[in-house]
């Protein structure tokens, strides 16, 4: 996390304009959403709340629930990109590390804005049904992505099982302590090194997988 600002630091003007708008949205959305409710709060109230106009919301969001999980297609596309970029000689177990370290734990702008939201981001999806409904969705397909992906980066070396087991006890780790560590209050610092922990388990019990 503490790269984000670097990382911002090395965009252009125009990038870190566009990010400053895109995030300033998303905080003043979820502000929104804990004082007045999701389905009450308009998107006219949430551009205001920003200091945009209207039109300006639809130039990065399609509706209130991209919103709400505004980091899911960044953190698939890199990870997508990172598997189709792998070593000739790298292991599954490797690759998977990679993912974790250039990936979910990447210290981006939008991870870093992700893990100080998570708090307020888990409250709503669990009294939220469209949400929790839209989580389930980007999960699954997620999963499935990221399976697909693993079988193309090692032919005839990963089933389909195997994959499937790799990408479901990696993510599945890594969202229930993700939500474990929530639940008990715990602060952003400490989840984040809960869930380097999660996932650095789940990648020392896959050492078989892949192997010859």
């Amino acid at each position: 996390m503490q790269y984000a600002g670097r990382m911002v630091e090395e965009l252009g003007h125009r990038e870190r304009k566009k990010l400053r708008t895109r995030h300033a949205l998303v905080q003043a959305a979820l502000r929104l959403f804990e004082d007045k409710g999701y389905e009450e709060t308009t998107l006219a109230e949430i551009a205001q709340e920003a200091g945009v106009a209207p039109r300006t919301f639809f130039a990065y969001f399609a509706g209130k629930e991209d919103v709400v999980f505004f980091d899911d297609h960044t953190r698939l596309e890199r990870a997508l990109e990172l598997i189709d970029r792998r070593g000739p000689d790298e292991t599954l177990v490797e690759l998977l590390r990679r993912l974790l370290v250039e990936g979910l734990f990447s210290g981006s702008a939008d991870s870093e804005l992700a893990m100080r939201l998570a708090p307020v981001r888990s409250r709503l999806v669990a009294t939220v049904p469209a949400l929790q409904a839209r989580e389930l969705h980007l999960l699954f397909d997620t999963q499935r992505r990221l399976v697909r992906a693993l079988r193309e980066a090692y032919p005839g070396e990963l089933d389909l099982v195997a994959a499937a087991t790799a990408v479901g006890a990696l993510v599945g780790a890594v969202k229930l302590t993700s939500a474990a560590c929530l639940e008990r209050g715990d602060t952003p610092e400490e989840i984040w090194e809960a869930t380097r922990r999660a996932a650095d388990l789940v990648a020392n019990g896959l050492q078989t997988l892949g192997a010859p």
